[in-house]
C-alpha cells in the first residue's frame, strides 16, 4: 500500500513537471522569443476603430480618454494572447509566465484609472477573487484524500462489490472518480494519483502488459476507460477541475451569470451521469478486452482492504470534514454562505483536527502555482471585458449569427468549441483563450445565459477526451503504452460525438426542466 501511494505521488509529480515544460530547468529561450514576438506583433497592430466606442463607457475609467482606453485595451489583449501562447509553449512554468505578464502590465500602466497607484491595485486585483481562493483551498482539501488513503479505500470498496466483471470493474473505477471529483479540483491528482496506480496494478495482476503483446487482455480497456471517465467526472462539479471556477468567473465578469457549486452540480448531474453510464459500455463494445470476467479483481480488493485494516481515525475525520463541506456547498445559497467560506471552514477543520499540517499546506505546490496563474488570467479577462474588447467582439459576431436561431447557433458553436481543443494542450489555456469569446457569441445569438455558460463549461472538460496531450491525465494513461495513438484518437472522437449528442439532447432537456433554458 505504501508503494502504491508512492507511485501515485510520483505520477502526480511527473505530470506536474511535464506541465511545466518537462524536466529541463531554466528558460527555453526559443519558445520565449516566439511568445514575446506574438505579443509584439499584436501590440503594434492598429487599434480597431470600433473598439473606441465600447472603451468610452468603461466603468471606473470615466476620466480617461476613450482613444487611450481603446489603445490600452488592445495592448492588454496583446499581452493576454502572448500569455496564452506562453501557457501552450511553456518556455517557463505557468506561474512564471503569468508573473512576466503582470510585470509588463504594471510597467506599461495599462490599467491606470487616474489615481496614483490605481494601476498596481487593478493589476493585482485577481488575487482577491473569491473563486480563485475556492479552488486553491480545494487543492488542500484534496490532499487529505491522498494523505489519509481514503481515496484508495473508496476505490477498493467499489472493486470488492462490483469488480467481478471487467465492465463492472470499469464502473467501479468511474464511481470512485465521481466521488472524489466533488472535492478534488485536480483531475491529474485524482486520475493519476489515486486511480492510475490501481489500474496499472490490476492490469499486471491479470497478465496484461504493454510490452509483450498482452495489452488488449485487460490493460488497454481499463486505461482508456478510466481516462475517459475522468474527463466526464471533471465536468460534473465546479470543484472537479481547476479551469471550472475560471469559467464561472469569466461568465460572471462577462454577463453577470452567477453559477454556484450547487447550481453547477444540479445542471451537470443528469447529462454527466448518462455519459458516465454510456461511455464505458460503448468503449467495451468497440474496444473490448479479451478478459470479460475478473473475479481476481474483487479478491485483490478484499486483500488490499485487509492490508489497510480498519478505517483509521484520520480517515474518519476526513469523511466528517468531507460531508460537512458537501452539505454546506449544497445548502450555501439557502443560508447565505459563500462557497469560498465553506472551503475555508473545511480547511480549518482539517488543520485543527490534525488531518493536515501546515507543512502539508506549504508543500502543496500545485495550489500556490494555481493561485498565481489563475489570478493573472482572471484579471486580464475581467479588464478585457471592462475596457470593451469582449462587448466589441460580441457586437461583431452578433451580426454574423443574426440569421440563425439561437438553438442552431448554440449547437454549432458548441461543436466548434469542442473540436477546437485539438489545437490545445491545456484545458486552462483553452478556457482562458476562447471561453469568453464563445460565450459572448452565444449570448449575442440569443441563447439562454445559464444554458450557454454551462454548455461551454461542461465541454471545457469533455474536450480533453480527444487527444493524448489535451489534459493533465492524458499523458499519464497514454504514456503507459497500453493504447496506440491512432486508437486513442479514434476512441476519443467516438466519445466526443457521444458526449455532444448527450449534451444536446439529455442536457438541453434537463436544463429546460430546471429553468436554465
Amino acid at each position: 500500500m505504501v508503494a502504491q501511494h508512492q507511485l501515485g505521488k510520483k505520477t502526480e509529480e511527473a505530470v506536474s513537471k511535464r506541465n511545466q515544460g518537462g524536466k529541463k530547468k531554466g528558460v527555453n529561450w526559443i519558445t520565449l522569443a516566439v511568445t514575446v514576438l506574438v505579443g509584439l506583433v499584436l501590440w503594434f497592430i492598429p487599434v480597431p476603430a470600433g473598439l473606441v466606442e465600447f472603451a468610452q463607457s468603461a466603468e471606473g475609467f470615466e476620466d480617461i480618454d476613450g482613444a487611450v482606453l481603446a489603445a490600452n485595451c488592445w495592448h492588454l489583449f496583446a499581452i493576454f494572447v502572448a500569455t496564452i501562447v506562453g501557457l501552450i509553449l511553456k518556455p517557463m512554468p505557468m506561474g512564471a509566465v503569468s508573473i512576466l505578464a503582470l510585470t509588463v502590465i504594471m510597467l506599461t500602466k495599462l490599467l491606470d484609472n487616474g489615481s496614483s497607484s490605481g494601476y498596481i491595485t487593478n493589476t493585482l486585483s485577481g488575487f482577491h477573487n473569491t473563486t480563485i481562493w475556492l479552488i486553491v483551498i480545494a487543492f488542500f482539501i484534496s490532499r487529505g484524500f491522498i494523505k489519509t488513503g481514503l481515496g484508495n479505500r473508496i476505490a477498493y470498496l467499489f472493486m470488492s462489490k462490483f469488480g467481478k466483471k471487467t465492465l463492472g470493474l470499469s464502473y467501479s473505477l468511474a464511481a470512485t472518480d465521481l466521488i472524489l471529483a466533488t472535492a478534488m479540483p485536480s483531475n491529474t491528482a485524482r486520475a493519476g494519483g489515486v486511480i492510475y496506480p490501481i489500474v496499472s496494478s490490476l492490469s499486471r495482476v491479470f497478465g496484461s502488459n504493454p510490452d509483450d503483446g498482452t495489452a488488449r487482455k485487460l490493460g488497454s480497456y481499463l486505461h482508456v476507460t478510466a481516462f475517459q471517465a475522468d474527463m466526464i467526472t471533471s465536468a460534473m462539479f465546479m470543484t472537479a477541475m481547476a479551469a471550472n471556477p475560471l469559467a464561472v468567473s469569466l461568465a460572471a465578469e462577462l454577463a453577470g451569470i452567477n453559477i454556484d457549486w450547487a447550481g453547477w452540480a444540479i445542471a451537470a448531474c443528469v447529462p454527466g451521469l448518462v455519459c458516465l453510464i454510456v461511455v464505458p459500455f460503448v468503449i467495451f463494445k468497440i474496444f473490448p478486452p479479451e478478459i470479460k470476467e475478473t473475479p481476481e479483481a474483487s479478491d485483490l480488493a478484499h486483500e488490499k482492504l485487509k492490508e489497510m485494516g480498519p478505517v483509521k481515525t484520520s480517515e474518519k475525520l476526513m469523511i466528517l470534514v468531507f460531508l460537512v463541506i458537501l452539505v454546506l456547498w449544497i445548502a450555501g445559497s439557502s443560508i447565505s454562505l459563500n462557497a469560498t467560506v465553506t472551503a475555508f471552514i473545511g480547511l480549518a477543520m482539517l488543520l485543527v483536527l490534525g488531518v493536515l499540517t501546515w507543512e502539508d499546506i506549504k508543500n502543496e505546490k500545485a495550489a500556490w502555482d494555481t493561485l498565481v496563474w489563475f489570478a493573472a488570467l482572471v484579471m486580464m479577462a475581467s479588464y478585457l471585458n471592462t475596457l470593451g474588447l469582449i462587448p466589441w467582439f460580441s457586437d461583431i459576431m452578433a451580426g454574423a449569427v443574426g440569421g440563425m436561431s439561437w438553438l442552431v447557433a448554440l449547437i454549432i458553436l458548441g461543436v466548434v468549441y469542442f473540436l477546437s481543443h485539438y489545437l490545445f494542450a491545456s484545458a486552462t489555456a483553452h478556457v482562458s483563450a476562447m471561453y469568453s469569446a464563445f460565450l459572448a457569441v452565444c449570448l449575442a445569438a440569443g441563447a439562454p445565459p445559464l444554458a450557454a455558460a454551462m454548455l461551454l463549461g461542461m465541454i471545457s472538460n469533455f474536450y480533453g477526451c480527444l487527444t493524448h496531450y489535451g489534459s493533465g491525465p492524458a499523458p499519464v494513461y497514454f504514456g503507459s503504452g497500453y493504447v496506440t495513438q491512432g486508437k486513442w484518437w479514434t476512441i476519443g472522437l467516438v466519445c466526443a460525438v457521444i458526449e455532444m449528442i448527450i449534451l444536446f439532447t439529455v442536457g438541453f432537456g434537463w436544463w429546460s426542466v430546471i429553468g436554465y433554458m
